[in-house]
């Protein structure tokens, strides 16, 4: 299960150091490959665990390629798909355009969303967090499932 947000820094390269407390469940899953991504509604990026994204691929190969909105979600997901492995010291390069598209620099935010990690700039996060919080108090903006849903 992958939760918890862990502040890290991006190095010179572009390269980040996993925190150790996913490393051993990350080699034992899937051998330290993931794949990275876009993420299509907030300036962040998704890193799942390979697994985890084959089945993302699975869902989106049955998508129709003649659909602009489908078409359009397979073009994003998958086009900005890069697979990143972890060395042995626990570090995973996050490409380019993927540091590009979420205004990624040295300092990020590493978050658990149970089956992937979302990457966020520290920034970007913290303005999340308090556009997120403000949302909650809204009554009127939860579904259902959520009305039902208690800790």
């Amino acid at each position: 299960m992958l939760r918890g947000a862990s502040s890290i820094n991006l190095d010179a390269k572009g390269r980040m150091t996993m925190p150790t407390r996913y490393r051993e469940w990350l080699m034992e899953e899937c051998h330290g490959q993931l794949v990275c991504t876009i993420d299509i509604n907030h300036r962040c990026l998704l890193l799942y665990p390979l697994a985890e994204w084959e089945e993302i691929e699975r869902k989106l190969k049955r998508l129709s390629s003649m659909n602009p909105a489908e078409r359009r979600l397979q073009r994003l997901l998958l086009g900005y798909a890069d697979d990143c492995e972890m060395d042995k010291n626990g570090r995973l390069l996050i490409p380019p355009p993927l540091r590009q598209h979420a205004s990624l620099e040295k300092k990020i935010m590493l978050v658990g969303q149970l089956n992937k990690f979302e990457l966020w700039s520290e920034e970007q996060w913290q303005q999340q967090i308090a556009a997120d919080i403000t949302l909650e108090e809204d009554v009127d903006m939860l579904t259902d499932n959520l009305k039902d849903f208690s800790l």
